[in-house]
């Protein structure tokens, strides 16, 4: 965009960032800023903390985090549950992060497909991707039934547990497979799969044909199909699955299910510009 200058001088390109944008020294961050993002972040975490709480594991003094607390309490993005003397996250820190949804292609995309495939299995759809190890849940489709899953968009939850962490896991090399996974599978539940050997040969099954399985492996009562969506290079980039709870989905359900799970896959990763690769073996 350009503009015009003050004396006229004509127009200049409008920068988005200075020339020193690259120094990221001390005199070039805001410290009370850099604090105050700190104190958003830990409390993000840990949801309903009291303030001597916060203070004593952040190792800040009551006082000035209170005082950033107020601060962003004003803002919006903190609030304070007077009857329980607790600091929660507030509403327009969802706003925000709904706003960054909103620019991703893939979850625009993904609405009209993930719709289509809650109305085709009568259950629950989700889109999540890879972040740091974990799977973080991007969107969700609810289904209309009285009991249902529920991953709101923000949730984090371990790859080796999740439907779709494990179509992820499973497009993966071993090197990669390697990194993310650590060196332990945590049990969730008693249906976890926390031997390594067993992980890989899981997912090895999962290649083959085309869909991943949660049964009970990260909460008890609830299953999870799911497949993964690829960018235009054939990379896995997301999942898209159906979760619901064991008493909808047994048997031959769940290979009835599986099929309209890998038909959205497909169509996600068309609609994005994707290419479906050979399996990997």
């Amino acid at each position: 965009m350009d503009f015009q200058d003050n004396a006229g001088r004509g127009t200049r390109k409008a920068r988005g960032r200075p020339r020193d944008w690259d120094d990221k020294t001390a005199q070039n961050t805001i410290k009370a800023l850099d604090r105050a993002m700190e104190v958003f972040e830990f409390l993000s975490e840990r949801q309903g903390m009291a303030l001597s709480a916060i203070s004593a594991e952040m190792g800040q003094s009551p006082s000035t985090v209170y005082r950033v607390l107020v601060t962003l309490e004003n803002r919006g993005l903190v609030e304070f549950d007077a009857g329980e003397q607790l600091w929660h996250i507030g509403p327009r820190a969802f706003m925000i992060g709904a706003r960054f949804l909103r620019r991703t292609s893939l979850v625009d995309r993904a609405r009209p497909v993930m719709r289509a495939l809650m109305e085709a299995t009568g259950e629950t759809a989700n889109l999540g991707v890879e972040k740091e190890g974990m799977v973080l849940f991007l969107s969700q489709v609810e289904t209309h039934a009285n009991i249902r899953a529920f991953f709101p968009p923000g949730t984090l939850s371990a790859m080796h547990a999740s439907g779709i962490g494990k179509a992820l896991l499973a497009q993966m090399d071993d090197a990669r497979l390697a990194r993310r996974l650590g060196d332990g599978l945590e049990a969730f539940t008693k249906k976890s799969i926390i031997d390594y050997g067993a992980l890989l040969a899981d997912l090895r099954e999962t290649r083959t044909r085309g869909y991943s399985y949660d049964d009970e492996e990260r909460n008890i009562g609830m299953r999870c199909i799911a497949a993964p969506v690829f960018d235009i290079n054939g990379e896995a980039i997301a999942g898209i699955s159906v979760s619901g709870p064991t008493s909808r989905l047994t048997g031959d359900g769940l290979e009835r299910l599986s099929r309209p799970v890998m038909e959205a896959a497909r169509t996600l990763t068309e609609a994005i510009g994707g290419s479906i690769t050979p399996q990997r073996t």
